[in-house]
């Protein structure tokens, strides 16, 4: 396919020519370890380094011999949707030892091997960096025992050694997500959906313990994920009393008509005192104080089972082609680094740092010293515990600041998972701040209707998990309607409005922007979420929904492709979403090793579907059984689904046949991820914090009056940071006519979907992560957290 013109630094300039590169898995397996395999071993593969397998982690380095075989293209093929790790992991005795690593060193020489791409905790990456440390060591004590020659000291002289975090628990500190975590969600999620059915339907209390046993992350953000009405995690332990204060809790959720109560308990939870809090003795608990029909669900290693979700796959493929050029930039004096995710972002820190912090943690539990424990965790832990309290618990009417302001939410545009998620936040968050809240049902078709109610805490109870557009969404937009708007703004007196939407909400913005000059109803603060599966908005480079099509794309396509297997050779054309915006397609691609995603961004004609057609050609004679091409609905007029379909399938006549799907709706539908519903209810709760703020500067004489561009913005991602945008500067980085930001950071990553495809191309490293430190990677006044 075509490429774009670049100028920027390439990865040619690095060569891996005489590199010898190892990468093991260490430690606990993790979701996603083997997408990051596969990618280490293709972009060694790719730079002209050898690359080899360790098998059994550090044990099979210690045994040597048949467990550290040279990796080629093929053999990492159909591992990308597997979970686990297919080359093994074991806890490892002997390379504790002295000896034990000295017969390791040996087995790595007598290979060549000196770069080493290390997968797993942070026990695991301690010991790569001791190893490290010891090396020159230990190849001068090779020398002497007459094991190697003395020129293989300075031949071997230095070993490089970089990691990536996989573990599910999220318990490494100076990254924001570590591989296999937001699978562990997915399947705790899978749970909790499943076991709320059928609590409502018996009026059930559950407690569910989940994995962390000196990490509560998964507990906290299933709890948020979920709406949960208590979670006990390690990190911050529950204060003295805290027995009363939960079945106090749980008996007024009961009495507000809930017909069921979930509490989640990280398997480490421990009381002020130390003393460990079990899902057992929660359980007892309600049942002697409420006397509620209670049950104990334990998850166990079901959360470290299953297919990779989409996030973990980006993930670990983007960490694992980033540690391949951080092995091939390295120096004798570079230190041990960690490829990580910073907001949306690939950074490489230190390692010894992360883990001395990740230690520091502990420590601080270890004195109880619980505030610095939760700080030390990172600005991520921190917002999430914020955000937990903040909507699960609900202050009496008396401690609540009274505000008399008015504040409507309302969606637009197509539905997407993670709506819901965002209303409830919002709603909690302005009756928290005091704000009387209002929900205008289906978009501004409803609010020139005049379908605007006012909607309480207890209204939003069980919204999180639902997919869709309860409050109902239309692609209306408000230029045609703004004196009945204006009217019924007036009617309500509405004070503050908050638009949850894809790229209609942004032009409706911009519509009220322009009405402020005739309505002086619309001087309000106005904020918009995005939320759209196309992730097409401007000034974010996340939408709300976008994760959960993702999944169900890549489900489907594991899917899709297994139906081929035992068959003949096979290539599947499917058709994705997306409008004008090639997201879906090319992120999708990549989480599921398409072989070409034709998107609109990217212009190619026959040509190019002519070099494609052969390379996978090419492909089908060797070992590769089947073939997958993604195409965006909007790609191209002329080469549309059924002509590549019939294109591939003429020119592959003998070789491969082909079929085709149309994914259509269903990437719509579906219950929200949990990425979805944590990055909606997280912006959102922000947008509120906003809301108020702008209230407050804008109150004067009696009324509200807003009409500056800062008091009408989008709150985005934006590489690293949590941004408010005004909508009116966002004009200019906006192609209206396909409905598309003009700059879209993920185009960054189709070079890298088709080095994983085995095509020649150039991979842009300008914005490749450099070394940073711990303790200043994450920006002083933004929340980098990418939602989880």
């Amino acid at each position: 396919m075509a490429q774009p013109d670049t100028k920027k630094i390439f990865f040619e300039n690095l060569s891996g020519a005489g590199k010898a590169i190892a990468v093991l898995t260490s430690g606990g397996d993790a979701q996603g370890m083997n997408a990051a395999v596969r990618a280490v071993v293709r972009m060694g593969t790719y730079v002209g380094a050898k690359v080899y397998f360790i098998r059994e982690g550090y044990q099979g380095m210690v045994d040597g011999g048949e467990n550290i075989i040279e990796a080629t293209w093929e053999s990492v093929s159909s591992m990308l949707q597997v979970g686990g790790t297919v080359i093994g992991s074991a806890r490892c005795k002997d390379f504790r030892t002295h000896e034990g690593r000295l017969k390791a060193a040996l087995n790595l020489v007598k290979l060549g091997i000196t770069n080493l791409c290390v997968i797993g905790g942070d026990g695991s990456l301690t010991g790569a960096n001791l190893f490290r440390e010891e090396w020159s060591g230990l190849l001068a004590e090779l020398v002497e025992q007459g094991s190697i020659e003395r020129q293989s000291v300075e031949t071997y002289s230095a070993l490089h050694i970089v990691g990536m975090v996989g573990s599910i628990d999220n318990d490494f500190c100076g990254t924001d997500m570590t591989i296999g975590t937001d699978s562990a969600l997915h399947r705790i999620i899978e749970v909790v959906d499943a076991i709320m059915t059928t609590a409502q339907s018996h009026q059930r209390t559950f407690v569910l313990e989940v994995m962390g046993r000196h990490c509560g992350y998964l507990a906290l953000v299933s709890a948020l994920a979920c709406g949960a009405d208590w979670v006990l995690i390690p990190e911050m332990p529950p204060e003295d009393g805290w027995e009363e204060k939960m079945c106090q809790k749980l008996s007024a959720t009961r009495s507000r008509g809930t017909r069921l109560n979930i509490i989640i308990v990280a398997e480490g939870a421990i009381d002020r005192h130390g003393k460990p809090i079990t899902s057992s003795i929660v359980k007892d608990l309600v049942v002697k104080c409420l006397g509620f029909d209670t049950r104990v669900t334990i998850l166990g290693h079901v959360q470290r089972g299953g297919t990779p979700s989409a996030f973990d796959r980006i993930l670990a493929s983007r960490m694992g082609v980033e540690a391949v050029l951080a092995l091939l930039e390295t120096t004798a004096n570079t230190p041990a680094c960690v490829v990580s995710l910073s907001g949306n972002q690939s950074v490489r820190l230190p390692l010894m740092e992360c883990v001395q912090m990740t230690q520091e943690v502990q420590k601080a539990m270890d004195e109880k010293k619980f505030e610095e424990a939760v700080k030390l965790r990172g600005r991520s832990f921190e917002n999430n515990l914020k955000t937990y309290k903040l909507l699960a618990h609900r202050k009496p009417e008396s401690e609540l600041p009274v505000s008399n302001f008015n504040v409507a939410v309302l969606n637009v545009g197509a539905p997407a998972a993670g709506m819901n998620a965002a209303v409830r936040s919002a709603v909690r968050v302005g009756i928290s701040e005091g704000h009387k809240m209002f929900a205008v049902s289906d978009g501004f078709e409803g609010f020139y209707k005049g379908q605007i109610k006012e909607i309480k805490w207890a209204d939003v109870g069980g919204w999180t998990g639902q997919g869709g557009s309860l409050l109902g969404t239309k692609r209306t937009l408000p230029a045609k309607h703004v004196g009945k708007i204006a009217e019924q703004m007036r009617t309500h007196n509405i004070n503050a409005l908050l638009v949850i939407g894809g790229f209609e909400a942004l032009e409706s913005l911009l519509q009220l922007y322009e009405a402020r000059a005739t309505y002086e109803e619309f001087c309000i603060p106005m904020c918009m979420l995005p939320a759209t599966i196309s992730n097409n908005v401007p000034g974010t480079d996340l939408s709300i929904g976008a994760d959960t099509a993702l999944n169900a794309i890549v489900e489907t396509c594991d899917r899709i492709k297994q139906s081929a297997s035992g068959t003949k050779r096979r290539v599947f054309i499917i058709e994705t979403m997306g409008g004008y915006c090639g997201y879906l397609a090319t992120v999708a691609g990549l989480a599921a090793g398409a072989d070409a995603a034709y998107i609109y961004e990217e212009p190619f004609d026959i040509r190019d579907l002519q070099a494609n057609v052969e390379h996978l050609t090419e492909k089908m004679k060797t070992s590769i059984q089947r073939g997958l091409v993604l195409r965006n609905e909007n790609s191209n007029e002329n080469y549309t689904t059924d002509f590549i379909y019939q294109l591939y399938s003429e020119e592959g006549k003998g070789v491969f046949d082909c079929r085709k799907n149309v994914l259509g709706h269903m990437q719509q539908g579906g219950a929200p991820s949990p990425f979805d519903r944590n990055f909606g209810t997280k912006i959102s709760a922000k947008a509120m914090q906003w809301v108020t703020k702008k209230l407050v500067e804008t109150f004067r004489q009696g009324r509200v009056f807003a009409n500056t561009e800062d008091s009408c913005c989008l709150l985005g991602m934006r590489r690293r940071a949590l941004v408010f945008q005004p909508v009116v500067q966002l004009k200019g980085e906006t192609d209206f006519v396909h409905r598309i930001p003009k700059e879209q950071w993920w185009l960054k990553l189709r070079p890298l979907m088709k080095i994983l495809a085995k095509y020649k191309t150039s991979y842009d490293v300008s914005d490749s992560g450099q070394l940073e430190h711990v303790v200043h990677h994450l920006p002083k006044d933004s929340d980098a957290s990418v939602a989880m």
